[in-house]
């Protein structure tokens, strides 16, 4: 199977830490990697080495062009590649059921990978391998190829009121 959490509303992160957290009750393992989040501390960080049978791998070196971000775009471009590494090496471990690429719409948005690189992943790995992806603007593609997509919609949000993200609830 392969999910699609993506749209502009809060909790596509937090959708797929949801199945990962379900799957470990049934034994599953679950690898984590995330793109864009490398520089912030995020409490799924921690959270994650409570919870049996989920790895997260933080792959990114940041949010790119927002933010805290000041490094150049070949460094996010490298990340990226090298994360693509750390996919092929975890799905053909054979030790995961599950593989979410955290945030992977929005580097593939920004340019960071390419859409026929994911799809290469997607369709070469072994059957039994779920997959989830997470990020505003999935591309159309990954659209087409999901099983599940899940279109989160904002409707209110504190940040419209000045109100920052807030430890715990957001990151």
């Amino acid at each position: 199977m392969i999910h699609c959490y993506t749209g502009n509303g809060k909790g596509k992160t937090t959708a797929a830490l949801g199945v990962a957290f379900r799957a470990s009750g049934y034994g599953w393992n679950t690898c984590i990697i995330q793109f864009m989040k490398g520089s912030w501390y995020t409490g799924e960080i921690d959270a994650v080495k409570l919870i049996p049978n989920i790895d997260l791998v933080q792959a990114g070196k940041g949010f790119y062009k927002i933010l805290d971000d000041k490094l150049p775009p070949s460094e996010h471009r490298r990340a990226a590649s090298e994360a693509l590494n750390v996919i092929k090496e975890r799905i053909h471990s054979g030790k995961y059921s599950i593989i979410v690429l955290d945030e992977v719409n929005v580097a593939v948005s920004l340019k960071l990978l390419k859409v026929d690189e994911i799809l290469n992943i997607l369709k070469n790995a072994p059957q039994k391998t779920h997959f989830i992806l997470t990020g505003r603007d999935a591309p159309e593609e990954f659209i087409e190829i999901a099983d599940l997509v899940t279109e989160m919609k904002e409707i209110k949000h504190p940040f419209q009121e000045g109100i920052q993200a807030q430890e715990g609830l957001d990151f």
